[in-house]
Order: C-alpha cells, then sequence, then structure tokens
C-alpha cells in the first residue's frame, strides 16, 4: 500500500467533484488562447481559490499543451504559509491525492536532494498548505504520465533554490512550476503599479528586486530567476490580473501572474 496524503482544500479553493472539476479546468484552459509552438523550462502561476486565480494560472499552463507528452516529472515549488520554519520541506507520503486521482512523487528525485542539509521530510509544512495543491488538477488535466517533486521552501536564500533547481534540471521531461501570488490587500490602482513593478524584476531575471510584499513567494521565484538566469534563459508575462478583475471588490485585492521562462 501506498502512502497518500488527502487533499486539503477540495471544495474549498476548488470544486471537490471530480466531473466539476475537470468541467472548470478544462474551460479555464480552453478560455486561453492557443500556445505558440514553444518549450517552456519553467512556469511561475498563481494560487489562489479558483474563482480569484484559476484563468489567470490557466494562462499558464496553456503553454505545456504543445510539450505535455514529453513531460515526465515536475519539479513544484511554493512558499510556506502556515507553517514558519527553516529549510525546505517535502513530504513523506508516496502519492498526493485530489478529486481528479493521485500524483505520485518523484522518489529517485528527492533521493538525489538527500545530502543537501537544507531539504528535509516535513509533513507539518503540507498540513492545510494550498500552494502546490491547486496546480496538480491543471498538471492532472493536461499531462499523462508524470510524477512530481513537491517541496515547500520556507526561510532560505534564493541561491539554496536555485542549487536544488539545478540539481533536478533534467532536459525536456523536466518541468519546474513555482506558485506564487503576487501583492496582497492593497487597493486596486496601487496593487497594479506593485505588480507592474514585480513583473518588471521577473522579465529582467532580477531575483535582488522581488520582495515578499510583492510576491508571497518571492524566494522560490527569485531561485528559479537565478537559475534561469544561469542557463541563459528569458521570461515572457503570459497574464498579469488581479481579484479585483476577477471576483472580488477592488478595495483590497491580490495580484496574480502567469509567466513562463524559454
Amino acid at each position: 500500500m501506498m502512502i497518500d496524503r488527502q487533499p486539503a482544500v477540495a471544495g474549498r479553493f476548488y470544486p471537490a467533484d471530480p466531473m466539476t472539476l475537470r468541467r472548470q479546468v478544462d474551460t479555464l484552459l480552453a478560455a486561453v488562447a492557443p500556445a505558440a509552438q514553444t518549450h517552456p523550462k519553467a512556469l511561475i502561476a498563481p494560487h489562489a481559490g479558483y474563482p480569484y486565480s484559476g484563468a489567470i494560472a490557466a494562462s499558464a499552463y496553456a503553454q505545456l499543451a504543445p510539450i505535455a507528452a514529453r513531460i515526465r516529472r515536475v519539479v513544484l515549488l511554493g512558499p510556506a504559509h502556515r507553517l514558519p520554519f527553516r529549510g525546505i520541506a517535502y513530504p513523506t507520503a508516496e502519492r498526493l491525492l485530489t478529486p481528479l486521482g493521485a500524483v505520485e512523487l518523484d522518489q529517485a528525485a528527492i533521493e538525489n536532494l538527500a545530502d543537501l542539509p537544507q531539504v528535509e521530510p516535513l509533513d507539518a509544512a503540507f498540513d492545510g498548505e494550498h500552494c502546490l495543491e491547486v496546480q496538480l488538477p491543471f498538471l492532472q488535466t493536461l499531462l499523462t504520465d508524470f510524477r512530481i517533486v513537491p517541496l515547500i521552501v520556507g526561510g532560505v536564500a534564493p541561491e539554496v533554490v536555485a542549487q536544488i533547481l539545478e540539481r533536478l534540471w533534467g532536459g525536456d521531461e523536466t518541468l519546474i512550476v513555482v506558485s506564487s501570488d503576487l501583492s496582497h490587500y492593497l487597493d486596486y490602482s496601487t496593487a497594479q503599479r506593485a505588480d507592474r513593478a514585480t513583473t518588471s524584476a521577473i522579465e529582467q531575471l532580477a531575483p535582488e528586486a522581488l520582495h515578499h510584499d510583492g510576491a508571497c513567494g518571492a524566494t522560490p521565484v527569485a531561485g528559479l530567476l537565478l537559475a534561469a538566469r544561469d542557463h541563459g534563459l528569458s521570461v515572457r508575462t503570459l497574464d498579469l490580473r488581479n481579484s479585483g478583475d476577477t471576483a472580488g471588490p477592488r478595495d483590497q485585492v491580490v495580484g496574480y501572474g502567469a509567466y513562463a521562462i524559454f
């Protein structure tokens, strides 16, 4: 028997009914213009509830359509929202569950990180955590035979994230996804300015210009930018909106961006 981790936010951030969830994800992806014949190595996607950020996340995931058959491993990183800790955590479970089924962990890839002192098994970091879970239904819808390396990033330097990504970089079979929202609880126009500044830092591969008040996933995003810079890659902004554009009022909004790294 494999050890499973049950979903924490099904029925809250996204539908708990499999048919409803599949239909919603399909609808979100269908609303995105067909992707060009490009080959993203990495994506940055938001992690709020689907009514708020699902359309923006779909803008990122739709880029995978031309290359979905190649992808066998997804390195998935996001920030710790519920448990403060130092280091980078992975779960002891062998599979993560969503209403669409189970996704197996790439145990060999995780073992490849075993000598790094900052990386540790820490199930408590995943308890109630949503940032990685909300990405899974998009991956389950688009990909077929794949495994994941789910990592919650706590208090570490971006260089540590970049080191891990270098270990797991691989080739066309490996996709990297960083989960991050942008600004939080600003008024609409202030949020737009803040999110444009963060987007500019991402587009310029300037991790030193990222701050946690501009992106909750600033550390994993910064680590990805360092790795992308080392590999000579570039960033394309795919979507930039906030909750005032999607499903909320405009007095206090949360920013969402979708980016592809080629």
